[in-house]
């Protein structure tokens, strides 16, 4: 938290651009990286391609649970669009500059694809939740109407608050140093280039981050507690490993995804480091997006002979 003097007015700068260092610190590997982030995008693209393009083309797949699987999927080629493609034309090109409005316009798309990525992963956790423990009411609770006003729900409601936080992030004067030591815009990197006090901004970013990111992880918690207490009084052995089974795999990308997210955005100042926020980032950016449809696909039967299906036609 910064609280310095009030800095005179000629010795602020306004900055037009900033420069996105990657990971300039290794340049013997810049070649290697775009080589590798190129096949992860386009490993992306085509996997969470495929999977949404089967969750609508199927018919055994029109469920709830494969509704939200696609929505998931199409915001994950949308999250990963907003950064990877920049990210490599600036390994390819070396050039690193990027204008103040593409990056406050890169910081909100990311913010905002989050926010949805939370609220989705949540929604995905009470589908699940209500077709183990409420099985003989899931057909009415999750009827179309109700999967799509929450998956539009998990879209908008983040939109309006982090517009608006980026919108004060970026109102903030910037002083001396263009370089943002991150591969993409975001928060605590921008906010290390401000002048004077940050104290309404970080207490923003710690409000957002608690109904934002920790209320959907503890509801996805509760969602589980009641799963795990039900599937233990299943007297089937074989009905108990499956309905581990469909969990199971949700669990994975809730582990990488919020704890990566949780150890960024809330971890004390004193132990913020650069290369640890950019390795921290390359999980819920990046990574994520890569195992969703790996961890789904792999272990579900369903999606399987869809794509099978898809294939031989």
């Amino acid at each position: 938290m910064k609280h310095p003097e009030k800095i005179p007015e000629e010795n602020l700068t306004t900055l037009t651009e900033f420069i996105l260092l990657d990971f300039a610190e290794v340049p013997h590997l810049q070649w290697f990286l775009f080589g590798l982030f190129l096949i992860i995008y386009i490993i992306i693209l085509m996997s969470n391609g495929t999977i949404f393009l089967i969750t609508k083309l199927d018919p055994a797949l029109q469920t709830p649970m494969y509704f939200f699987l696609g929505n998931f999927s199409f915001l994950e080629i949308c999250y990963v669009s907003v950064t990877l493609p920049r990210m490599l034309t600036n390994l390819w090109t070396q050039r690193r500059t990027i204008s103040l409005v593409a990056c406050a316009t890169q910081m909100c798309w990311v913010l905002m694809m989050g926010a949805t990525e939370c609220f989705l992963l949540a929604i995905i956790a009470y589908d699940r939740y209500v077709a183990i423990c409420n099985p003989l009411h899931y057909p009415l609770v999750m009827n179309h109407k109700v999967c799509v006003q929450l998956v539009a729900g998990s879209w908008v409601c983040g939109v309006p608050v982090q517009i608006g936080q980026t919108f004060q992030i970026f109102s903030l004067p910037f002083c001396g140093s263009n370089l943002i030591n991150h591969f993409f815009c975001d928060i605590p990197p921008v906010l290390k280039l401000t002048c004077g006090n940050t104290f309404v901004n970080e207490m923003m970013v710690y409000i957002v981050d608690v109904l934002f990111v920790m209320v959907p992880f503890l509801l996805i918690l509760l969602s589980y507690g009641k799963i795990i207490s039900t599937i233990l009084k299943l007297p089937s052995t074989t009905s108990r490993a499956k309905a581990f089974s469909t969990c199971s795999s949700h669990l994975i990308l809730v582990a990488l995804f919020f704890g990566s997210t949780i150890i960024t955005y809330l971890r004390p100042k004193t132990q913020d480091s650069a290369g640890t926020g950019k390795v921290l980032s390359l999980f819920y950016t990046i990574l994520t997006p890569l195992f969703n449809p790996m961890i789904y696909s792999l272990r579900n039967k369903d999606v399987i002979m869809a794509l099978k299906t898809l294939l031989c036609k």
